[in-house]
């Protein structure tokens, strides 16, 4: 991977969703971007319902398109383009009232 690049959301939104699993029946949405060291950044395009869970590792959420409120722990945190929202790791969270072209980086470290 070059040192440097321009990492543009419209570049991984095309290539969603990916084919579909057993937890994403109707195609996984989300697809890594970059990772170097410890931190990766993934960009995530959920649609209906957000089966994610727990993660082992601290996260960020940097909202590209859309809207949405991000349930951390049963709390909602409405979410628009330009947000950014921290999840620490191993706490419950997903998201909820997904607007049809929401998507958000996501950044994991440590």
């Amino acid at each position: 991977m070059p040192e440097s690049m321009p990492l543009r959301p419209g570049d991984f939104l095309a290539r969603l969703p990916l084919p579909a699993t057993e937890r994403w029946p109707d195609g996984v949405r989300f697809v890594d971007a970059f990772a170097r060291g410890g931190l990766e950044l993934e960009l995530y395009a959920p649609r209906g319902d957000d089966p994610q869970g727990p993660h082992s590792r601290d996260e960020i959420y940097i909202v590209v398109a859309g809207n949405a409120a991000l349930d951390i722990d049963g709390v909602e945190h409405d979410c628009t383009f330009g947000d950014a929202l921290f999840v620490p790791a191993r706490v419950p969270h997903h998201f909820v009232r997904i607007s049809d072209d929401f998507a958000t980086w996501v950044v994991f470290w440590g």
